[in-house]
């Protein structure tokens, strides 16, 4: 196992992210492979401590006893945290993201290269903030129609 092996001697953080609905990578809701899931197959091999998260934190930690590292599982499908997250996205291409789920974004680049501030833009795309998942599906993972989601492939995002 993955954790044995990073974990055990290295002082390492691995996150797991349950599988995200994007442009181009095939999603469906029988791919997700929650958090729950994860944590019983790890707990089949370790003994495991909860860790304290941070406030707005999008992980949730743990350690495997006697291992220096520690794992973490991103709930993004099976347990949301929107309402706690307060992360936002530069892009690969010089645009800002306030959510990964959003299909909204704000161009920063050319205003950047006038020399002219970017803060009034990025107070924007913090505002327009939707309350939950991008504004784009509701907390049921299991209802996405992953059709009608508009928004890039991670790989154009920069993540």
């Amino acid at each position: 196992m993955i954790l044995s092996v990073l974990t055990k001697e290295l002082s390492l953080h691995v996150r797991f992210i349950e599988f995200m609905p994007f442009a181009g990578n095939k999603w469906s809701k029988y791919k997700v492979v929650t958090s729950v899931q994860m944590l019983k197959w790890v707990e089949q091999s370790y003994d495991i401590i909860k860790l304290k998260d941070e406030p707005h934190a999008t992980s949730k930690k743990y350690k495997v006893v006697g291992h220096e590292g520690t794992f973490a599982f991103i709930t993004t499908m099976s347990e949301q945290f929107c309402g706690e997250c307060n992360r936002i996205r530069l892009t690969a291409d010089g645009k800002m993201k306030n959510c990964l789920f959003g299909k909204d974004e704000i161009e920063l680049l050319t205003t950047l290269r006038k020399g002219d501030s970017i803060i009034p833009l990025i107070i924007q795309s913090v505002n327009a903030k939707h309350a939950a998942l991008g504004g784009q599906f509701d907390n049921n993972y299991n209802e996405i129609v992953p059709d009608k989601i508009i928004n890039r492939g991670m790989f154009s995002i920069g993540g």
